[in-house]
Order: structure tokens, then C-alpha cells, then sequence
């Protein structure tokens, strides 16, 4: 192993063992306010640098948010520096993600005739880092607009496909699959190009694992909150880029309730995974199983490319953690309730 290798190692371990421990947690649950998890933030954490020239008086909660974005998209800029052989492939995947999630937020807007508010969710800092012309697209009010305005870009081809319904809607749900799923490809092409051995066994392995988990997500959630026909919910998934079968693919996607998908999982390879996640929060399995997983390969593999993309999902999770907690405190939710949606 070479010495980049090493250090990207220890540099990821390294970053992890600063993560807010049990204590931290405790100590943003006692906070009684935004402002008071800004200031524990501020003083106690690894989040302290990005937030180190902010008032705690006049931040709310969105800008908050939005600095502690900025932050961890700093840090995964910072681990891809340092090593050049996978760093421009994890570096294209995180910007393609944020890109993905915004034009998702977009299409919702666009479907509930909102998209004046888009520009007041959109990060700034982002914006340097992305081909999109995001600030023109929040004056788009129609599909066609917005079509121009990606035209230039690997979505279009994908996004061309659709066209509102006759009552203005767009099937969002159906796109945002597709567009993560180009994604995913986007991933894979770069293993097989880039890696091989077993670090391109290992990486394979966690990126499938989670499209399936993410796949088993959405059809849990389309059942219990939307309530959607077998039919419509086919639509949003890939089979043929599924480690699942067709034919579970179909059982699940016919089934019943979200607690019968639960179960058919649970006859799956998947089993030990989605028990370790608990049944609590089915619809939330997708980064639950990404947690366990990332964190099991952080202190086991000895892939950098592995432990790299492993520290970039756990610092995703623990900016769930914090937002979560953030909202929560500000919601007034007890503190216990809280604290049972958080991913540990």
C-alpha cells in the first residue's frame, strides 16, 4: 500500500474519531433553541470552523442548515484530494447527487406552481461547483423553460422523456428514480474503469447494496404514504439494475401493505441488514442499512477508495442526526422522540 494510501486511511479515521460522540448528542438534545444548538455547535464540535464568524443571535434555522451543508461538502472535497485514482469519479458522484436533489426539488415546485421559493432553498455555496444554471432556472415557471435550461447537461437526454400531465403535473417520483439511477450507473462505469481486485469487488458490492435498499425504501414509502397501485409503483423502480430478483422485485411491488414488502425482504439476502435496522422506521431503511454498512467498512477495509466513500456516507448521517435534532428542538418535539429518529 502506498503512503497516499496510508494517509487517506488515517486522514478518514482520523476525521471520523472527531464525529460527535454520545455526549454531544446529549448536549444538543438539552438545547432549548436554535440559537443554543448554534452556540454548542460552535464550541464543542468539528462543525466549529465553518461557523466560527456567525452570530448565533441573528443565524435561523435554514442558514444553519445551509453552513452545515457547506461544511461537510468541504470535507468531502478535502478526502478526494487525497488520492488522485478515485477522486474525480467520488468527486463527480457527490456533485451529481446535490445536482439530482435539486433538480427533484425543482420538478416539486414546478408541479405546485412554487418555483419563486426554489432560490431561497438552494445552497449558494454549491453553485461554483456545478455546470446548472441554478440561479436562472428559479425564474422558470414551465417544463419546456426548464428543459432548455439543462439542455447542456447528461440529464436531458433522460428528462427530455417527460412532459406534464393535463393537469401540470409532473410524475416526480418516477423521474427522480431514473435520474439517481443514472447516477448509479455513472458509479459503476467509473469502478469498472478505474479499480480492480478487491476494491473493485467492495466497492460494487456497497453501491448495489445501496441502490437495492434505496429501491426497497421508495416501495415501502409509496405504499404507506401514497398508497400507490402495484402498477405505478413498477414504474419507479429498474430490475435490471437491481442484485434482487425480477421476481421479488414484483412480489414487493404487488404486495399488499408496507408491512408485507417488510417481510418479503425479510426472506431476502438482505434479512440480517434490514433487522439490524429495526422495524420502526421501514421507510427509513435505505440510510439506516448505509450507516451499518459504511461504518462495519470504515475500520475493516483497507481499500482507501473504500474507506474514503465509507467516511463521505457516515458524515452524511450524522448531518441527518443534526438537522433532525435541529428541527426537532425547534419544533419544541421531546427530546426522547428525538432521539428514536436519529441513526446510531
Amino acid at each position: 500500500m502506498s503512503t497516499t494510501s496510508f494517509a487517506v486511511l488515517a486522514k478518514a479515521r482520523a476525521k471520523y474519531g472527531r464525529f460527535l460522540s454520545e455526549h454531544d448528542y446529549d448536549g444538543i438534545l438539552a438545547c432549548q433553541s436554535v440559537a443554543e444548538v448554534m452556540v454548542y455547535l460552535k464550541t464543542n464540535t468539528h462543525f466549529a470552523p465553518i461557523l466560527s464568524g456567525v452570530d448565533e443571535r441573528e443565524v435561523h434555522r435554514g442558514r444553519l442548515e445551509t453552513l452545515l451543508r457547506q461544511y461537510q461538502f468541504n470535507e468531502f472535497d478535502s478526502m478526494c484530494r487525497y488520492d488522485s485514482s478515485v477522486s474525480e469519479g467520488f468527486s463527480r458522484f457527490v456533485i451529481e447527487r446535490t445536482e439530482v436533489e435539486q433538480l427533484v426539488h425543482f420538478m416539486v415546485l414546478l408541479n405546485s406552481q412554487s418555483t419563486d421559493t426554489f432560490i431561497f432553498r438552494f445552497p449558494a455555496f454549491f453553485a461554483k461547483h456545478t455546470e446548472i444554471d441554478f440561479e436562472r432556472l428559479a425564474t422558470v415557471n414551465d417544463y419546456s423553460t426548464f428543459l432548455d435550461v439543462i439542455a447542456h447537461t447528461s440529464y436531458h437526454e433522460e428528462l427530455k422523456k417527460y412532459r406534464p400531465d393535463d393537469k401540470g403535473r409532473l410524475p416526480v417520483a418516477h423521474i427522480e428514480n431514473n435520474l439517481y439511477g443514472l447516477i448509479f450507473d455513472h458509479m459503476i462505469a467509473f469502478i469498472n474503469k478505474k479499480t480492480k481486485g478487491t476494491e473493485r469487488q467492495e466497492l460494487t458490492d456497497i453501491f448495489r447494496k445501496l441502490y437495492d435498499l434505496s429501491m426497497i425504501s421508495r416501495i415501502i414509502r409509496l405504499k404507506r404514504y401514497y398508497h400507490m397501485p402495484p402498477e405505478q409503483i413498477r414504474a419507479t423502480v429498474t430490475p435490471e439494475r437491481s442484485g434482487l430478483s425480477k421476481k421479488m422485485i414484483k412480489r414487493m411491488c404487488e404486495a399488499e401493505t408496507a408491512e408485507d414488502v417488510y417481510r418479503i425482504v425479510n426472506d431476502s439476502k438482505y434479512a440480517r441488514l434490514v433487522s439490524n435496522a429495526g422495524t420502526e422506521y421501514q421507510g427509513d431503511i435505505g440510510p439506516r442499512v448505509q450507516y451499518q454498512i459504511a461504518k462495519q467498512k470504515l475500520h475493516f477495509s483497507n481499500n482507501p477508495s473504500v474507506v474514503m466513500i465509507s467516511f463521505m456516507f457516515l458524515s452524511e448521517t450524522e448531518l441527518m442526526n443534526v438537522i433532525c435534532m435541529i428541527e426537532g428542538i425547534r419544533y419544541q418535539v421531546d427530546p426522547k422522540t428525538i432521539r428514536s429518529m436519529l441513526i446510531r
